[in-house]
Protein backbone atom coordinates (compact mmCIF):
# COMPACT_ATOMS: atom_id res chain seq x y z
CA UNK A 1 0.00 0.00 0.00
CA UNK A 2 2.75 2.22 0.60
CA UNK A 3 4.56 1.91 -2.49
CA UNK A 4 1.13 1.91 -4.30
CA UNK A 5 0.02 5.51 -2.48
CA UNK A 6 4.08 7.02 -3.45
CA UNK A 7 3.13 6.17 -7.46
CA UNK A 8 0.10 7.31 -6.93
CA UNK A 9 1.22 11.05 -5.18
CA UNK A 10 4.98 10.88 -6.69
CA UNK A 11 6.57 11.45 -3.46
CA UNK A 12 7.80 9.99 -0.66
CA UNK A 13 5.28 8.94 2.03
CA UNK A 14 6.64 8.60 5.20
CA UNK A 15 3.36 9.33 8.11
CA UNK A 16 0.29 6.87 8.10
CA UNK A 17 -3.18 7.04 9.90
CA UNK A 18 -4.37 3.63 9.56
CA UNK A 19 -8.08 2.57 10.19
CA UNK A 20 -8.95 -1.35 11.50
CA UNK A 21 -12.79 -3.30 12.30
CA UNK A 22 -13.79 -1.62 15.33
CA UNK A 23 -13.90 -5.41 16.55
CA UNK A 24 -10.19 -5.59 16.56
CA UNK A 25 -8.82 -6.28 20.13
CA UNK A 26 -5.55 -4.67 21.31
CA UNK A 27 -2.80 -7.43 19.99
CA UNK A 28 -4.66 -7.11 16.59
CA UNK A 29 -4.24 -3.02 16.61
CA UNK A 30 -0.71 -3.73 17.75
CA UNK A 31 0.44 -6.08 15.17
CA UNK A 32 -1.52 -3.66 12.70
CA UNK A 33 0.96 -0.81 13.88
CA UNK A 34 4.27 -3.20 13.97
CA UNK A 35 3.02 -4.05 10.04
CA UNK A 36 3.06 -0.29 9.65
CA UNK A 37 6.60 0.45 10.75
CA UNK A 38 7.81 -2.93 9.02
CA UNK A 39 6.29 -1.09 6.20
CA UNK A 40 8.50 1.60 7.04
CA UNK A 41 5.50 3.84 7.71
CA UNK A 42 5.65 6.01 11.10
CA UNK A 43 2.43 5.25 12.29
CA UNK A 44 0.70 8.40 13.75
CA UNK A 45 -2.72 6.35 15.01
CA UNK A 46 -4.92 3.79 14.56
CA UNK A 47 -8.38 4.12 14.28
CA UNK A 48 -11.65 2.43 14.09
CA UNK A 49 -13.33 1.88 10.49
CA UNK A 50 -16.81 4.15 11.77
CA UNK A 51 -14.66 6.97 13.27
CA UNK A 52 -12.68 7.35 10.43
CA UNK A 53 -16.23 7.82 8.47
CA UNK A 54 -17.34 9.89 11.07
CA UNK A 55 -14.42 12.23 10.57
CA UNK A 56 -14.56 11.92 6.57
CA UNK A 57 -17.74 12.87 6.84
CA UNK A 58 -17.26 16.33 8.94
CA UNK A 59 -14.47 17.69 6.76
CA UNK A 60 -16.35 19.61 4.30
CA UNK A 61 -19.45 20.54 6.93
CA UNK A 62 -18.74 23.99 7.49
CA UNK A 63 -20.79 23.43 10.27
CA UNK A 64 -21.48 26.65 12.32
CA UNK A 65 -21.99 25.79 16.34
CA UNK A 66 -21.83 22.21 17.82
CA UNK A 67 -23.36 19.54 16.67
CA UNK A 68 -23.85 15.91 17.62
CA UNK A 69 -23.89 13.07 14.56
CA UNK A 70 -24.42 9.49 14.64
CA UNK A 71 -22.68 7.33 12.15
CA UNK A 72 -24.10 3.43 11.37
CA UNK A 73 -21.23 1.30 9.59
CA UNK A 74 -22.93 -1.40 8.89
CA UNK A 75 -20.62 -2.91 6.53
CA UNK A 76 -18.61 -6.80 6.96
CA UNK A 77 -21.09 -8.14 9.00
CA UNK A 78 -20.91 -5.98 12.23
CA UNK A 79 -23.05 -3.09 13.00
CA UNK A 80 -20.66 -0.64 14.47
CA UNK A 81 -21.28 3.57 15.59
CA UNK A 82 -19.61 6.24 16.45
CA UNK A 83 -20.80 9.26 17.63
CA UNK A 84 -19.49 12.25 16.75
CA UNK A 85 -19.48 16.03 18.30
CA UNK A 86 -17.92 18.04 15.58
CA UNK A 87 -17.57 21.94 16.61
CA UNK A 88 -17.08 25.01 14.73
CA UNK A 89 -13.74 25.17 12.94
CA UNK A 90 -14.17 21.66 12.04
CA UNK A 91 -12.95 20.44 15.88
CA UNK A 92 -14.01 16.68 15.84
CA UNK A 93 -14.73 15.05 19.54
CA UNK A 94 -15.07 11.17 19.05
Amino acid sequence: MKETAEGYLGQAVRDAVITVPAYFNDSQRQATKDAGHIAGLNVLRIINEPTAAALAYGLDKNLTGEKNVLIFDLGGGTFDVSILTISEGSLFEV
